[in-house]
């Protein structure tokens, strides 16, 4: 029997034809959709012109992802792209100001600002957003979606003390369940009055009791006090507003602010140039027990030693009881004021800057009557959590390219706080004029406008 060929039969021909260009208009609507929607997105990240006014390494690029803020302090970045900042004081009657970018072209065009409580600290742990003023931190829920929390802060530590100078609590948390909680010295040098020349130290200096250190606690039990549940981590460390743990070694890393006023307060031993150079900011590898030697030393980064501080006996060149104190793993010419460090996780980076540090400079206040500087981003390379090379300015020109800088007010940016987001872009936040920079290495889908 012959068998009919149904699909060439006269009468179906016409369905069949039907039904074909119908399933390709499907098709092809399908693709169009799917590049559209892939153009769209890769495409929208464009770099600000002349890079949001800093300079970069080849191959990096620079977006604006927000301007005009406020003093923007310490920054964090969630899973799904949201941008959380601590701000140094309130602005819109919010102390952190949230983030969102709904477009995908690099720029938030969703800016909320809550909670009352203003400082530098944040971080994000377990689900929950913490935040610190000057003598408490706070931590609230992020539930799915939401870019600003709509709970109550809870207290997690409260009681630390009131001060003027280093007020600020900088935070960070480990991988078994622990806060960091740096707490900064109210002083230059525990002098009983404060930068007065020629007056000795107070020995033992009481600051030490509760301050001038970095302190653990829970970071999940509510309503803890620094003197009841706070353990005293490491100690002699006059200032250390960048702080960060690194997870590829499994342990805590600072920078110091180093003393002030060396010609101002002991003419007798020091100079002006020598204090515009002295003494170095202190990167420092921090563990159980570390003593880096606040107030009765300085690190003299010409002598590659801890010296013996003039309020104590020092001279300038006496090593005296800072032999045995710890040193730091590296060190950065003084009065730069490292305010923000994060360690490189992402894949967006060229293979180099994978596990590195990030370290912002804040920029000085107090190398008169020379020029200040500081004012930029470095690089460190990092291999088994020590520096494998010496520094690189990464971000720079954050205090303008004119004349000399004789006051911080005189830059234009100040760098503060760094973080990485999820696609490995670094962000950076100045707390002079409120802007924000997300910076990501060039590809081909990446124009400049």
């Amino acid at each position: 029997m012959r068998k009919t060929q149904l699909w060439l039969h006269p009468r179906l021909a016409g369905w069949y034809f039907f039904l074909l260009v119908f399933a390709f208009t499907l098709l092809s609507c399908g693709d169009s959709s799917s590049v559209s929607e892939t153009e769209e997105t890769e495409g929208n990240l464009t770099a600000a012109p002349d890079n949001g006014s800093i300079t970069l390494p080849d191959g990096f690029a620079a977006t604006i992802v927000a301007d005009d803020l406020g003093g923007a302090r310490h920054i964090v970045v969630n899973d799904n792209g949201d941008i959380y900042i601590k701000m140094r004081n309130t602005k819109n009657g919010g102390g952190v100001v949230a983030l969102r970018d709904t477009t995908g072209d690099g720029q938030a065009d969703i800016k909320e600002y809550f909670t009352e409580y203003g400082g530098t600290g944040i971080g994000l742990y377990k689900g929950y957003l913490y935040f610190s003023s000057d003598t408490i931190v706070y931590r609230v829920q992020l539930n799915e979606g939401e870019l600003v929390p709509t709970g109550e802060p809870e207290i997690i530590v409260k009681d630390f003390l009131v001060q003027g100078p280093h007020e600020s609590k900088p935070i960070t948390f480990d991988n078994s369940g622990h806060m960091y909680v740096t707490v900064g010295a109210p002083s230059n040098a525990c002098q009983e009055k404060d930068r007065t020349p020629g007056l000795a130290g107070q020995d033992p200096c009481p600051e030490l009791e509760r301050q001038a250190g970095i302190w653990r606690f829970d970071a999940e039990k509510p309503n803890q006090t620094q003197v009841e549940d706070g353990y005293r981590y490491s100690t002699g460390i006059r200032n250390a507003v960048a702080i960060e743990w690194n997870d590829q070694v499994n342990e805590l890393y600072a920078l110091q602010h180093g003393r002030d006023q060396l010609s101002t307060l002991w003419p007798k031993y020091f100079n002006d140039s020598l204090s515009a150079e002295l003494p170095a900011e202190e990167f420092l590898r921090v563990t159980d027990g570390s003593d880096f030697g606040w107030p009765y030393c300085y690190y003299d980064q010409n002598k590659e030693a801890k010296i013996l501080a003039p309020e104590y006996g020092g001279n300038g060149e006496e090593v005296g009881r800072c032999e045995n104190v710890d040193t730091p793993i590296m060190s950065f010419p003084a009065h730069w004021a490292p305010n923000g460090l994060v360690f490189y996780k992402g894949n967006l980076f060229p293979e180099k800057y994978q596990n590195g540090a990030f370290i912002a400079f804040h920029g000085s206040w107090n190398r008169a009557p020379l020029e200040q500087k500081g004012y930029l981003v470095a690089f460190v390379p990092f291999q088994n959590g020590q520096p494998s090379g010496d520094y690189e300015r990464f971000a720079d020109q954050f205090a303008g390219s004119g004349e000399a800088i004789n006051q911080p007010n005189d830059a234009e940016f100040r760098p503060m706080g760094v973080a990485v987001g999820p696609d490995g872009s670094l962000y950076i936040t100045d707390d002079q004029k409120g802007r924000v920079w997300r910076v990501f290495y060039e590809n081909s889908q990446v124009a400049q406008r």
